[in-house]
Protein backbone atom coordinates (compact mmCIF):
# COMPACT_ATOMS: atom_id res chain seq x y z
CA UNK A 1 0.00 0.00 0.00
CA UNK A 2 1.33 3.25 -0.86
CA UNK A 3 1.93 6.22 1.30
CA UNK A 4 -0.63 8.65 0.23
CA UNK A 5 -3.27 5.88 0.13
CA UNK A 6 -2.60 4.49 4.01
CA UNK A 7 -2.23 8.64 5.43
CA UNK A 8 -4.91 10.19 3.52
CA UNK A 9 -6.98 7.30 1.45
CA UNK A 10 -10.38 5.72 2.48
CA UNK A 11 -13.02 3.27 1.72
CA UNK A 12 -17.02 3.49 1.82
CA UNK A 13 -16.57 0.85 4.45
CA UNK A 14 -14.39 2.61 6.31
CA UNK A 15 -16.85 5.66 6.32
CA UNK A 16 -19.97 4.03 6.50
CA UNK A 17 -17.99 2.12 9.96
CA UNK A 18 -17.12 5.38 11.31
CA UNK A 19 -20.30 6.82 10.65
CA UNK A 20 -22.47 4.31 12.60
CA UNK A 21 -19.41 4.38 15.62
CA UNK A 22 -20.16 7.96 15.88
CA UNK A 23 -24.14 8.04 16.09
CA UNK A 24 -24.22 4.88 18.31
CA UNK A 25 -21.85 6.65 20.52
CA UNK A 26 -22.42 10.30 20.65
CA UNK A 27 -26.66 9.35 20.13
CA UNK A 28 -26.01 7.10 23.22
CA UNK A 29 -24.25 10.01 25.31
CA UNK A 30 -27.20 12.07 24.58
CA UNK A 31 -30.05 10.03 25.48
CA UNK A 32 -27.87 9.32 29.18
CA UNK A 33 -27.84 13.20 29.68
CA UNK A 34 -31.49 13.55 28.65
CA UNK A 35 -32.34 10.73 31.38
CA UNK A 36 -30.09 12.39 33.93
CA UNK A 37 -32.28 15.19 33.66
CA UNK A 38 -34.98 12.95 34.42
CA UNK A 39 -33.26 11.26 37.30
CA UNK A 40 -32.98 8.22 35.87
CA UNK A 41 -29.24 8.02 35.60
CA UNK A 42 -26.87 10.15 37.88
CA UNK A 43 -27.65 12.63 40.10
CA UNK A 44 -29.42 14.86 38.90
CA UNK A 45 -33.22 15.42 38.33
CA UNK A 46 -35.67 17.45 36.59
CA UNK A 47 -36.17 19.66 39.86
CA UNK A 48 -33.14 20.45 40.14
CA UNK A 49 -31.93 21.18 36.19
CA UNK A 50 -35.15 23.50 36.27
CA UNK A 51 -34.16 25.29 39.65
CA UNK A 52 -30.60 25.83 37.76
CA UNK A 53 -32.17 27.14 34.93
CA UNK A 54 -34.12 29.90 37.19
CA UNK A 55 -30.74 30.77 38.74
CA UNK A 56 -29.35 31.73 35.25
CA UNK A 57 -32.49 33.74 34.53
CA UNK A 58 -33.98 31.20 31.85
CA UNK A 59 -37.03 32.50 30.65
CA UNK A 60 -39.71 29.50 31.28
CA UNK A 61 -37.28 27.56 33.14
CA UNK A 62 -39.50 24.82 33.29
CA UNK A 63 -40.52 24.52 29.71
CA UNK A 64 -37.01 24.97 28.55
CA UNK A 65 -35.70 22.22 31.12
CA UNK A 66 -38.12 19.52 29.94
CA UNK A 67 -37.63 20.84 25.79
CA UNK A 68 -33.47 20.13 26.46
CA UNK A 69 -34.48 16.81 27.63
CA UNK A 70 -36.76 15.68 25.10
CA UNK A 71 -34.67 17.06 22.54
CA UNK A 72 -31.61 15.11 24.26
CA UNK A 73 -33.33 11.77 24.57
CA UNK A 74 -35.22 12.08 21.53
CA UNK A 75 -32.58 13.32 19.07
CA UNK A 76 -29.97 11.51 20.66
CA UNK A 77 -32.50 8.16 20.25
CA UNK A 78 -32.74 9.24 16.52
CA UNK A 79 -29.00 10.05 16.26
CA UNK A 80 -27.86 5.96 16.99
CA UNK A 81 -30.36 4.68 15.22
CA UNK A 82 -29.54 6.56 11.83
CA UNK A 83 -33.54 7.93 11.70
CA UNK A 84 -34.32 11.36 10.18
CA UNK A 85 -30.93 11.92 11.01
CA UNK A 86 -30.23 15.49 9.36
CA UNK A 87 -33.25 16.87 11.62
CA UNK A 88 -31.76 15.68 14.71
CA UNK A 89 -28.41 16.67 14.44
CA UNK A 90 -30.49 20.27 13.82
CA UNK A 91 -32.05 19.97 16.94
CA UNK A 92 -28.88 18.42 18.79
CA UNK A 93 -26.81 21.68 17.87
CA UNK A 94 -29.24 24.22 18.84
CA UNK A 95 -29.24 22.60 21.77
CA UNK A 96 -25.44 22.50 22.94
CA UNK A 97 -25.83 26.15 21.77
CA UNK A 98 -28.07 26.94 23.85
CA UNK A 99 -26.57 25.33 26.78
CA UNK A 100 -23.00 26.44 25.77
CA UNK A 101 -24.50 30.51 25.88
CA UNK A 102 -26.35 30.19 29.14
CA UNK A 103 -24.87 27.01 30.78
CA UNK A 104 -20.99 27.84 30.81
CA UNK A 105 -21.51 31.62 29.99
CA UNK A 106 -18.28 33.71 30.79
CA UNK A 107 -16.45 30.05 32.11
CA UNK A 108 -13.90 29.98 28.84
CA UNK A 109 -13.31 26.93 26.87
CA UNK A 110 -11.88 24.41 29.04
CA UNK A 111 -14.19 21.87 30.80
CA UNK A 112 -11.55 22.04 33.93
CA UNK A 113 -12.41 25.85 34.32
CA UNK A 114 -14.31 26.15 37.67
CA UNK A 115 -17.29 26.65 36.47
CA UNK A 116 -16.98 24.35 33.60
CA UNK A 117 -16.16 25.84 30.66
CA UNK A 118 -17.85 24.99 27.17
CA UNK A 119 -15.75 22.70 25.74
CA UNK A 120 -17.72 19.54 25.90
CA UNK A 121 -21.28 20.89 24.58
CA UNK A 122 -19.62 23.00 21.94
CA UNK A 123 -17.50 19.21 20.61
CA UNK A 124 -20.85 17.80 20.65
CA UNK A 125 -22.35 20.10 18.40
CA UNK A 126 -19.61 19.88 15.93
CA UNK A 127 -19.60 16.16 15.67
CA UNK A 128 -23.39 16.88 15.21
CA UNK A 129 -22.50 19.77 12.27
CA UNK A 130 -20.60 16.74 11.03
CA UNK A 131 -23.64 14.40 11.24
CA UNK A 132 -25.76 17.09 9.57
CA UNK A 133 -22.92 17.35 6.70
CA UNK A 134 -22.30 13.70 6.15
CA UNK A 135 -25.57 12.10 6.83
CA UNK A 136 -25.87 8.72 8.65
CA UNK A 137 -24.50 6.24 6.01
CA UNK A 138 -25.97 3.03 4.78
CA UNK A 139 -26.06 1.15 8.19
CA UNK A 140 -29.29 3.57 9.23
CA UNK A 141 -32.89 3.60 9.24
CA UNK A 142 -32.51 6.95 6.84
CA UNK A 143 -30.88 4.73 4.43
CA UNK A 144 -33.18 1.63 4.34
CA UNK A 145 -36.41 4.13 4.25
CA UNK A 146 -35.28 6.61 2.10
Amino acid sequence: METGTLLAGTTPLLVNTALLVGRLFIGVCFVIHGLGKLGVVGSGNMQGFVAWLEELGVPYAAVQARVAMLSEIVGGALLAMGLFTRPAAVVLIGTMLVATRLGHKDAGYLITNDPPGGEYTINLAVVCFMFLLLGPGVVSLDYLFF
